[in-house]
């Protein structure tokens, strides 16, 4: 006579418990998942049992794991996103902003450098209406913001720093770069460094030469379906 074991898929061939427990509530939870197969998840192959921690605890069935190989490619990569999406934001630390601050006083501008988390990183931008290039920029920064949520982009006028004298338009568009209060970068007159036309891409580019951007956002990269990419 058989052991209930015998009916079973060794823990060894699935993964650790907590790989299956994880999936197990992934399913339940996904609604593309048919009724008759959410069904059969809570039940964790043990009908009798009304204890949920020895239905957490217990290996993977047959049932299940046959459920598991009728997946398709499409549904184990969003579960695995999911994971990756989890992973990335128990990691992730500091404040978060999805757009440009506009700063409109000196004092403003002070508490910015001053008083930011002292893991963010600050770049602002110094500009002056009408002046060759501060549109550009201001419109490559909105992008840039929404790609680099953990960074906080800042714009506030040459004339509102309490230091216009040292802002000329001679030297704008100008780029600061802070973190923790110290200066990181200083770039005077930014369309000298850019082609006569310049977007998001290429401020992106200058500024990853040095070393000033982090990794993008993991919600910013491209689905991995359109980009057709496996990820392991």
């Amino acid at each position: 006579m058989s052991s209930p074991d015998e009916d079973e898929v060794p823990a060894i061939q699935t993964g650790p418990k907590g790989v299956i427990n994880d999936w197990r509530k992934f399913k339940c939870e996904d609604q593309d998942t048919p009724p008759s197969k959410k069904e059969l998840l809570r039940q964790m192959s043990n009908p009798q049992s009304d204890d949920i921690c020895d239905r957490l605890n217990r290996k993977m069935s047959v049932q299940e794991y046959e459920m598991i190989a009728e997946e398709d490619e499409k549904c184990l990569r969003k579960y695995r996103k999911q994971c990756m999406k989890e992973m990335h934001e128990r990691l992730s630390f500091g404040p978060k902003f999805d757009s440009v601050v506009e700063l409109d006083s000196a004092e403003a501008f002070l508490e910015v450098i001053e008083k930011e988390h002292q893991l963010t990183l600050v770049i602002v931008h110094i500009y002056e209406d009408g002046v060759k290039g501060c549109e550009a920029l201001n419109s490559c920064l909105d992008c840039l913001a929404t790609e680099y949520p953990s960074i906080k982009f800042c714009r506030i006028q040459a004339a509102a720093t309490g230091a216009g004298e040292r802002f000329s338009d001679d030297v704008l568009p100008t780029i600061l770069v802070y973190k923790a209060g110290e200066l990181l970068g200083n770039f005077l007159s930014m369309t000298q460094h850019l082609s006569e036309e310049f977007f998001a891409t290429d401020i992106e580019g200058f500024l990853s030469e040095y070393g000033l951007l982090p990794e993008k956002e993991f919600a910013a990269c491209p689905d991995e379906e359109e980009a057709g990419v496996e990820v392991e």
